[in-house]
């Protein structure tokens, strides 16, 4: 260092009076002596830098080399002016004062969460054609940053570099590297980053159209996607995560890949994204495919509510959500075909899609038709929708269609609608109640019949029943006859043998006194008659009684009969006599 010369000095000076006073001869040998060494001690020590932990050296040479080459900014092999080769922390020798200059410079620092683009002052022109030095390795980064080797064996490129630093500290040579500290690129949930180098040679044999082709279908788009190493949007994209991208040297298209949902209707217009967290549709600042660019009362004003005209002449508008989605194997595909300068050719397209679909089938219909057949529409539309924009790599999964016309366009139409629909409902009304009115009176008749049939029924089942009746009579009688024919044959035939036996006479009697004992007849008279030896009639006296006894009976069944007290005396008078 060179206060060290200059103490060195300034002590040689004073030791160098001090002997010049002295006077001894010893003294002063020994103090021009002091004086010779202070000046050495001075010069060694003033060759002497000391660097700190977190520091970097950087040496300029003034005198005592060649020049550098014209071009050239940094040293690498003794030049005179800035070297390349920095000091690292600690002591250094032989950096003599006027010779060389050494300034310690803060170590370089990536916070956390940040990268650093570099842009280097010195080394190999670039390409032609070419803005960005070629990326290094990213296991050669730690020689990339030694500036010797990047200026000599490595054959850095002056200019901006690919390769980015990522958090941490680094020893650079600041006047060869020069940092920007930028964001890293985060891609969020629910959305894909497609990366396009804007570097690197132009595509020789580029990725062509992978989606099938569709013979019922327009033919795709053409899409051109670019290799590894070459210039164009690159076929594969970056899932959620943090990325340490170098965003002057890759253009980053970040694309929602959860359902999207473009309203175009006056009350409420612009794409909204569903987010599922908060389980409502959230409207995009910017429903393309990037997050910077047009402003939303922008994005509004172009999705306005669609008007159409009918094949009658009416015009009116119609609230129209379009439901869509980009899948991250068709991202790249999207953003090469779609994406412009501005990012917003995406949003045009489905407009221009939609809006030229729903005035193309409105011209082949009616007013009242195109009212009436809202399904229809929807679903017309969805498959020319679909149709179109899968040439993009677009999936549109479902559209649905809000209010058609208002007041001022088609309330008139509306109203006599209306009037003319109320008349047919009345119609319609009046038919169900004739209708009505028939089926209760086939009702009424169908119970009527259906009493008389019961009551007939009730009248066949009574005639039925008298028949059996009258059968089941006639049948008892008959046995009834029978039975008293066979007894009265059978009463025959014994009276006959009886009368054989002891005269008719006789077995008269005995069946008189059967019939007189079995009905309890009372044969005792109550009356004597006595009567001559003719009797009456010229029966005997034994007749006589019997005759009265019979008739006494005959008179019994009209007058109940009365005990005598006299009737035992006059049987018994009878008997006697």
């Amino acid at each position: 260092m060179f206060v060290f010369f200059l103490a060195g000095v300034i002590l040689a000076v004073v030791l160098l009076i001090a002997a010049a006073r002295a006077s001894n001869d010893l003294v002063r040998k020994a103090a021009l002596s002091a004086a010779g060494v202070s000046i050495v001690l001075g010069t060694l020590l003033s060759s002497v830098v000391l660097v700190g932990s977190r520091e970097v050296g950087i040496v300029t040479k003034n005198f005592f080399g060649p020049q550098l080459k014209e071009g050239r900014i940094l040293a690498t092999r003794g030049e005179v002016g800035v070297q390349s080769q920095v000091l690292t922390p600690g002591l250094h020798f032989g950096y003599w004062p006027f010779i060389y200059s050494v300034k310690n410079e803060p170590l370089t620092e990536v916070p956390a969460g940040k990268i650093a683009l570099l842009e280097t002052s010195d080394g190999l022109p670039l390409a032609d054609g070419q803005l960005f030095a070629p990326e290094w390795p990213r296991e050669q980064v730690g020689q990339m940053l030694d500036a010797t080797y990047f200026l000599t064996d490595g054959k850095g490129h002056r200019g901006r570099q690919i390769t980015v630093l990522t958090s941490g500290l680094y020893r650079l040579n600041p006047a060869l590297f020069k940092i920007q500290l930028v964001e890293q690129t985060e891609v969020n949930a629910g959305e894909i980053a497609v990366l396009t180098t804007n570097f690197g040679t132009r595509p020789q044999n580029p990725v062509e159209e992978t989606v099938p082709e569709d013979p019922n279908r327009h033919p795709p788009a053409a899409a051109i996607l670019a290799k590894p190493g070459e210039m164009g949007v690159q076929a594969d994209p970056l899932p959620p995560g943090k990325y340490p991208i170098n965003t002057e040297a890759f253009t980053v298209t970040h694309l929602w890949t959860t359902p999207m949902v473009a309203h175009f209707t006056a009350a409420q217009s612009g794409t909204y994204r569903y987010d599922q967290q908060r389980d409502e549709p959230v409207l995009q600042q910017q429903q393309q495919l990037t997050k910077g660019g047009v402003a939303a009362h922008e994005t509004a004003r172009e999705e306005r509510e669609i008007t159409v005209r009918t094949s009658d002449g009416f015009t009116f508008p119609v609230d129209v959500r379009v439901e869509y989605q980009i899948e991250p194997r068709n991202a790249a595909r999207v953003v090469a075909i779609l994406k412009d300068d501005e990012g917003v050719q995406f949003r045009n397209a489905l407009n221009s899609a939609v809006r030229a679909i729903f005035r193309n089938n409105a011209e082949k219909v009616k007013a009242l038709d195109y009212v009436n057949s809202r399904s229809q529409q929807e679903s017309q539309s969805l498959h020319m929708l679909k149709d179109e924009m899968a040439r993009f790599g677009v999936s549109v999964s479902a559209v649905r269609i809000g209010n058609v016309g208002d007041e001022e366009s088609l309330g008139a139409l509306l109203k006599t609608q209306t009037e003319r629909e109320l008349a047919k409902q009345e119609l319609l009304t009046f038919a169900e109640q004739q209708k009505t009115a028939e089926q209760k009176k086939m009702l009424s008749r169908a119970q009527q019949e259906s009493d008389e049939e019961k009551r007939l029924a009730t009248a066949a089942y009574g005639v039925k029943i008298a028949e059996e009746e009258k059968a089941r009579k006639q049948i008892e009688a008959e046995a009834e006859a029978l039975a008293v024919k066979t007894k009265a044959i059978a009463q025959a035939e014994a009276y006959e043998k009886i009368a054989l036996q002891i005269g008719k006479s006789n077995a008269a009697l005995v069946e008189l006194l059967k019939i007189i004992g079995e009905r309890n007849i009372q044969i005792t008279p109550r009356v004597l008659i006595t009567g001559g030896a003719g009797g009456i009639g010229g029966t005997d006296a034994a007749s006589t009684a019997l005759f009265g006894t019979m008739l006494d009976a005959m008179v019994a069944k009209d007058e109940p009969a009365a005990p005598s007290a006299t009737a035992p005396t006059a049987a018994a008078g009878d008997t006697s006599r």
